[in-house]
């Protein structure tokens, strides 16, 4: 700690970045604490003209006791609504590739926000689209006449087979982020027609909450929004106030940088009206910077030559526990592909580039399906991977450093894992396979 011209009086004890405690020696005891949870402390001292001193530097510890992870861990992926288009990618994919027996959670991705409301994103997938009995989760081909066809019904058929899945509609997302801020000028309305929608008769039981995608609030994203630091948590209570014990969670922003946008809405007084808030840990970096430098989209650490700090995992999460959000409330995020630049002529992270690598679906992304062939990785920074090929620069996350990932979860006691999305594993599940058993 440090001392001053008027001598020291006594210190400041902080917890996660909260002051807990003032002593007068350098010595103290903390209680009140969670078994096996991480607490970092600072001590900043104070003259006898109660002038501090600069923080002391920071000790993390590990309270002993509560085991590892908690049986319950969240193991939840994103199902995309239009994968059943070029993506060919159905509920069905869930079965077969052995999925379904390993998740606990799907977020349903995505319905729109609309003139205030929660509304449907796509109806002819989401309630229309028939399917074969070779493609239906039962075996069952739907008929002209029933009233539920589409995902939602498949969905339905795959609680039937997994009852212990739970279902979110997940409204927003990057592309339609828009509609949040008109929205949260009435929470009290917006909720309600979220719930409504949420639960209409004609989908009865097949979902067990709702998911907020606000990408972001009082920050940019796609678009920007000016709403105020409280419109988050508002919001977040209004859900709660409407939808009761059915589960109410967000994805939420990784930036983790100062004054970013972690710090621009009220994450920490949101979070007692969320059950978790999906974390997403991904897309730190990528093409959009087109001469680089590389490096990695999903850094679980900081390391030497990062473009940006506060733009790594571990980073957010201890902002976010500091802003205090629980542990168990935070879910890290795994992105299920890889992102890309080409023109790289560098094999470590840190070299430049020309612009984005090529990918089936969009320029400077890729599948993890395909990059695990098409470009393997031959290193690993951060806690996660990396692979040149030709003039290609990948990073991606593999079973090694998502189990990596877990183990990191568990140290943290966090709530679980969620990962964007399913389509883009292996037709075995070789990821989602790697987040089940990691989190055991």
């Amino acid at each position: 700690a440090a001392t001053d011209d008027k001598g020291v009086k006594n210190y400041d004890i902080l917890r996660d970045g909260t002051k807990v405690a003032t002593v007068e020696k350098l010595a103290y005891t903390d209680s009140g604490l969670t078994k096996g949870t991480d607490y970092t402390y600072t001590v900043v001292a104070r003259d006898t003209a109660d002038q501090t001193g600069p923080a002391s530097a920071a000790t993390t510890v590990r309270t002993t006791g509560g085991g590892q992870q908690p049986v319950d861990a969240v193991k939840l992926g994103y199902f995309t609504e239009w994968g059943v288009y070029d993506r060919n990618y159905h509920v069905k994919n869930l079965v077969t590739s052995g999925s379904a027996s390993k998740l606990t959670h799907i977020n349903y991705a995505f319905g729109n926000v609309q003139g205030g409301r929660c509304t449907v994103g796509d109806a002819y997938a989401a309630t229309d689209k028939a399917y074969t009995a070779d493609q239906s989760v039962d075996g069952v081909a739907d008929t002209w006449d029933q009233p539920l066809r589409g995902n939602f019904n498949q969905l339905k058929k795959l609680k039937a087979k997994y009852p212990n899945i739970k279902i979110l509609w997940s409204f927003g997302g990057w592309t339609w982020s828009g509609g949040f801020t008109d929205a949260v000028k009435n929470p009290a309305a917006f909720a309600d027609s979220c719930y409504q929608l949420v639960n209409d008769a004609r989908w009865a039981g097949l979902f067990d909450g709702i998911d907020l995608d606000w990408e972001y609030p009082n920050a940019c994203g796609l678009t920007c929004d000016t709403s105020g630091p409280a419109a988050f948590s508002n919001m977040m209570k209004a859900m709660r106030d409407k939808f009761g014990k059915q589960l109410v969670t967000a994805a939420i922003t990784a930036d983790g940088s100062d004054g970013g946008k972690i710090d621009a809405a009220d994450y920490g007084g949101g979070s007692q009206y969320a059950d978790w808030y999906n974390v997403m840990t991904y897309d730190f970096f990528g093409a959009w910077d087109k001469t680089g430098p590389t490096a990695p989209h999903s850094p679980l650490t900081s390391y030497p030559g990062i473009p940006k700090q506060g733009f790594n995992t571990d980073a957010a999460l201890q902002k976010l526990k500091a802003k205090g959000v629980p542990a168990k409330k935070l879910l890290i995020g795994i992105g299920f592909y890889g992102r890309g630049w080409t023109g790289v002529t560098q094999d470590a992270p840190g070299g430049t580039a020309t612009g984005p690598a090529p990918g089936k679906y969009e320029a400077g992304i890729e599948d993890y399906k395909i990059l695990k062939a098409s470009c393997p990785s031959t290193g690993t920074v951060a806690g996660t991977a990396y692979a040149r090929c030709g003039s290609n620069w990948w990073s991606y996350d593999t079973p090694a450093t998502i189990n990596g990932k877990m183990n990191y979860a568990k140290q943290q006691g966090l709530g679980g894992a969620f990962f964007w999305e399913f389509s883009g594993d292996t037709a075995d599940g070789e990821l989602m396979t790697a987040i089940d058993s990691g989190l055991k």
